[in-house]
């Protein structure tokens, strides 16, 4: 079970790994960085990044809906457990990945036993880059993430 350090270790073997870090999404705070950053500045993008993930995390757009159901508005089948409104405790958002000209920004939500507000975040070139492979990898590492 890898510590954040080990874990960004790991992320920056991916091919086209630019820069890591791991951030908790209600502070905006960094709790480990690695390699570049887009801007220079590694608690700037924590703080950038944090309120994308925080966007995402908390709109209902992006809420888990049950039985095919939409997300706008519509509320699970009674009897079903399930509350229909994404409010059951864990986060509905795995992802979020954001690509731009040059690159890809792929924040992967981290799922732990306590209220976990934290993420991975992984920059990577996008000629060098695999997206695909970037989100496999990061999601593995999540699973193993030791906070």
């Amino acid at each position: 079970m890898p510590g954040i350090d080990e874990c960004l270790l790991e992320a920056m073997r991916l091919p086209g790994a630019l820069g890591a870090g791991v951030v908790d999404w209600t502070s905006g705070l960094t709790l480990g960085t690695i390699g570049q950053s887009p801007n220079d500045d590694h608690e700037a993008t924590a703080a950038e990044t944090a309120e994308l993930a925080r966007m995402a995390a908390e709109h209902p757009a992006f809420r888990a809906t049950a039985f095919g159901a939409t997300a706008f508005g519509a509320t699970a089948p009674a009897g079903s457990g399930e509350s229909g409104d994404g409010n059951d405790g864990g986060l509905s958002v795995e992802d979020v990945i954001v690509t731009t000209r040059t690159g890809y920004h792929l924040l992967h939500f981290v799922e732990t036993t306590f209220d976990s507000s934290v993420f991975l975040h992984l920059w990577l070139n996008r000629d060098e880059g695999n997206l695909a492979l970037a989100r496999l990898r990061l999601r593995d590492l999540a699973e193993r993430l030791v906070l």
